[in-house]
């Protein structure tokens, strides 16, 4: 893991309240809850320990069962359950805002769970909750993905308000729809906490999550599963974040670790003062 040298230069317009380090973590989730969080926990305290102050986890970093409705087992009730107190006293403890990749809630339907990324601040209390709205679905070759089978989709943009600038949630597959980041409005930084497969990750992951930055003109935050899993499934890594500009800041392939890097405002509200794009357009809404 290493910061790039183009995250030192796009840092050089800077001040040093200007500045501050953020981290996602890239895992590759078991099956068992427990030892998940453990694993989620060394991580946490590595990124700490490089000075972040936000962290994210990715998508399902509590658990990839072995079949889609292994889910559901563990679900959880709001603001109750050993992976949210787990997120509170991560946060508490380490004195982060941490956001909590997605969480398996409880639904309006016994067979189903909302898919659910939530914010802690720096207290260990949540203050936010997105529940995923898109739901994947493909059928390409022997791969067969239908969440909507053990998922309720939710219907809320999330932004949240934070002391280091407005942090819009999505949430992996989320990344493909451009309306919801317009719906947003002008934010500072946007998260994509992610499993992406392996086959749609390599054709399309790093184009989206560039593009994402670049025409919202912020920071993304993009932490995702790397790895092998015991369903058989192959998930495309490649946790990175990227500048306003769309420059790769940290980059981790494969396997679990840490991407870190600094979001700095003065060079953001640079940019966006230089090429004005959001200022710039016509069409609101359709």
């Amino acid at each position: 893991m290493s910061i790039s040298s183009r995250n030192k230069a796009s840092n050089s317009t800077n001040s040093a309240d200007s500045l501050v380090k953020v981290a996602g973590i890239q895992m590759a989730s078991s099956p068992q809850v427990a030892s998940n969080l453990t694993e989620a926990e060394r991580l946490i305290a590595i990124a700490v320990e490089q000075g972040a102050k936000i962290v994210v986890l990715p998508e399902y970093f509590c658990m990839i069962g072995v079949k889609d409705i292994d889910k559901v087992a563990v679900r959880e009730k709001a603001g109750d359950g050993p992976i949210q107190r787990f997120l509170s006293k991560m946060a508490k403890e380490h004195k982060i805002w941490l956001i909590g990749g997605t969480v398996p809630l409880v639904s309006n339907y016994p067979n189903k769970v909302r898919n659910s990324c939530l914010v802690y601040n720096d207290k260990g209390e949540q203050v936010a909750r997105y529940d995923k709205i898109h739901l994947f679905g493909l059928d390409l070759g022997t791969e067969h993905y239908h969440e909507e089978n053990t998922i309720e989709s939710g219907d809320q943009v999330v932004v949240v308000e934070t002391p280091y600038g407005k942090i819009g949630i999505s949430v992996c597959y989320d990344l493909r729809f451009p309306e919801l980041y317009r719906a947003m409005g002008e934010v500072d930084i946007i998260v994509v906490p992610s499993a992406f497969t392996e086959t749609t990750g390599k054709a399309h992951w790093e184009s989206l999550i560039r593009a994402r930055a670049i025409e919202n003109l912020c920071y993304v935050i993009a932490p995702a599963q790397g790895g092998y899993h015991l369903s058989g499934r192959e998930t495309h890594g490649n946790s990175m974040i990227v500048d306003p500009w769309g420059v790769v800041l940290d980059r981790l392939p494969r396997g679990s670790g840490v991407v870190i890097a600094n979001v700095n405002r003065a060079y953001q509200t640079s940019l966006r003062n230089s090429l004005p794009a959001l200022k710039h357009r016509t069409i609101k809404a359709i």
